[in-house]
């Protein structure tokens, strides 16, 4: 199965070049049938592959509003006022994110400069973060066998946090501001056959992580 294909880098790389309302007007059609249908259908497809993973994080097929990112950047408080970005994304979030901050999730971003995939919790408030830092230093076992073979990422303090003991044998982690997984992937990775179970091996290495900070977060996971 082939959702990507090299038209769909080929329409952005063209965007990056000719950023302005006019050129995206004349070119819509394009971009639907290259860039945003694909998306759309990876979505679609991808359905089935997460409930296996955890039938709590949900897949939104909407156009608008839905799992994938709208292209239209937010400009009002930015020096760049291009107004499309040059990436496009899809982020598949736990069921309660209308009701609860910063719910974790598994990402998948396609860009000219970047793609990669993973999951986590990014830019969390600070009670869902005290949540997961408490999990952390209470379940030390469980953490390491929840990030064993990742790289862990995220923007870390320069200290410890206050109310967690600085000794703690994961005081690295519970430093962290954000705390996700990311794989790198190439453009030939994204237009290649199969590249939806490529992502979905990705997402079930990324599973451990999400389930601990999904029930730090006291959400169900199955």
């Amino acid at each position: 199965m082939q959702h990507f294909t090299p038209a769909f880098f080929g329409f952005l790389r063209e965007l990056q070049q000719n950023n302005n309302r006019d050129w995206f007007a004349a070119n819509r059609a394009r971009f639907i049938a290259d860039v945003e249908d694909p998306m759309l259908g990876f979505i679609n497809d991808f359905a089935p592959m997460l409930r296996t993973i955890s039938p709590a994080y949900i897949v939104d097929r909407r156009r608008i509003g839905g799992s994938m990112y709208r292209i239209y950047r937010d400009t009002r408080f930015s020096e760049d006022k291009t107004p499309f970005k040059t990436w496009l994304a899809a982020r598949f979030e736990h069921e309660a994110r209308r009701k609860v901050e910063s719910v974790p999730g598994f990402y998948l971003h396609l860009g000219i400069d970047h793609c990669y995939a993973g999951g986590g919790v990014y830019h969390v408030e600070r009670p869902g973060l005290t949540r997961i830092r408490q999990r952390i230093v209470d379940l030390p076992d469980e953490w390491r066998r929840a990030k064993a073979g990742l790289e862990i990422q995220g923007e870390q303090l320069k200290r410890g946090p206050a109310g967690f003991p600085t000794s703690h044998e994961h005081i690295e982690d519970l430093k962290r501001q954000n705390l996700y997984m990311l794989t790198e992937l190439s453009e030939a990775d994204v237009v290649a056959g199969g590249f939806i179970e490529r992502f979905a091996e990705t997402c079930v290495r990324a599973a451990p992580l999400i389930e601990f900070q999904t029930k730090a977060l006291g959400l169900r996971w199955k």
